[in-house]
């Protein structure tokens, strides 16, 4: 097996890395505390095609593979979260729908300025009785002379309220099965749809600099024509979309390992006690030890998925495994990260505060741990 990466890998690596070091993590303490969504952030990943990464060109994207794709997102939230969410979000989960199952009218109207960076878009899944219960879809929307007509309510949907935001692809139950069992469609809502607003974003404990929301829709019509894929194939096509996102999530949540992992890293040969800086002292040689071997064991995992992706393989449980174990890593190092800050690790003018807080969210979205074990389960034949 061959475990380098290539020219091209190489080069967006280094390209995301010195964009997250350089403009990215000096203003993540107070983009923080601001909750303020980075505009100019975006527009600067949109100049470096970070926006449109994984997507032909022939769509406006830069054409890169799915291991570039991880790579970038790991840089980027190895210095702040928030920024990362915001570009992993936008790709894998509002542009890659319409990459997957639009039709080419729906990819030059939709996915060519999404992938271009000129509009965000929202993935609309989740609802207040339809989490990890995703089949549970309570919004309903009806064809009424040519329009579909949807009613309900869509909660914590990322990139879904910014100025530059396009609209949100929602799962609908559209009718019922032959088997009684709601058929479930996905239907593009853009964002002027009349019945359709917007919530204030959520007051959110980590991720705060980026963009979450309630959605509700109140009698919201929208054209026969916007209904994305094949009818009644809704959740389906979702469940699709939440495997290629499983590999961004695992991806930001070791690049925020990696973060916390670099502030300990730094604060152990800084930090004396007892006439010596703390690294040299077994107790946090051992963490900083485990931090970075966890770290590496996961990447492999997530680059692993990546290559199993862009090969045309079947990448589903890879991706499954690489986002729990990536989650849970990230759990670990970031407390241990804390653990070897003291004091000082409880104060928020310290990064890893900030990461504490950012990372917990890494357990929950794109599939809880649960239901990433009970999915594994299905996998295993269990």
């Amino acid at each position: 097996m061959n475990f380098d990466l290539n020219d091209d890998q190489k080069a967006i690596q280094a390209l995301a890395r010195e964009f997250a070091q350089a403009e990215v993590k000096p203003r993540a303490e107070q983009m923080d505390r601001d909750e303020a969504f980075p505009y100019d952030l975006v527009a600067k990943m949109t100049e470096l095609g970070f926006m449109g990464l994984p997507f032909p060109e022939k769509y406006g994207g830069a054409g890169a593979d799915t291991v570039s794709y991880a790579l970038t997102v790991m840089e980027i939230a190895r210095a702040d979260a928030s920024t990362a969410i915001t570009m992993a979000a936008h790709v894998s989960l509002g542009a890659t729908p319409f990459y997957l199952f639009g039709t080419e009218e729906q990819k030059q109207k939709y996915l060519v300025p999404l992938a271009a960076g000129k509009m965000l878009w929202g993935f609309g899944l989740t609802e207040p009785n339809a989490g990890s219960d995703a089949g549970n879809t309570q919004t309903r929307a009806q064809l009424r002379d040519g329009k579909w007509v949807i009613n309900g309510t869509k909660a914590f949907i990322t990139n879904s309220g910014t100025d530059l935001t396009g609209g949100t692809t929602i799962t609908a139950a559209t009718g019922k099965r032959a088997d009684g069992k709601p058929e479930i469609s996905n239907i593009i809502v853009p964002q002027n749809a009349p019945g359709f607003t917007r919530s204030k974003k959520y007051k959110k404990m980590g991720w705060r600099a980026s963009d979450t929301r309630e959605l509700a829709f109140v009698d919201c019509e929208v054209p026969e024509e916007n209904l994305l894929g094949e009818r009644g194939n809704g959740l389906k096509q979702f469940l699709q979309v939440l495997d290629g996102g499983r590999i961004s999530v695992a991806a930001l949540s070791i690049g925020l390992a990696l973060g916390a992992y670099d502030e300990a890293l730094a604060y152990a040969k800084e930090r004396q006690a007892f006439g010596k800086p703390i690294s040299k002292f077994q107790a946090i040689q051992f963490k900083l030890v485990d931090m970075l071997g966890e770290i590496e064991h996961a990447k492999l995992m997530i680059l692993k998925a990546a290559w199993e992706k862009d090969n045309g393989r079947d990448f589903a449980q890879t991706a499954s495994f690489a986002k729990l174990y990536a989650a849970e890593v990230s759990r670990r190092v970031v407390n241990e990260a804390v653990q070897i800050h003291g004091g000082y690790g409880f104060m928020d003018e310290y990064p890893v505060s900030r990461m504490y807080r950012d990372q917990k969210i890494n357990e929950i979205g794109e599939g809880t741990n649960e239901v990433q074990r009970l999915v594994l389960a299905r996998m295993m034949g269990l």
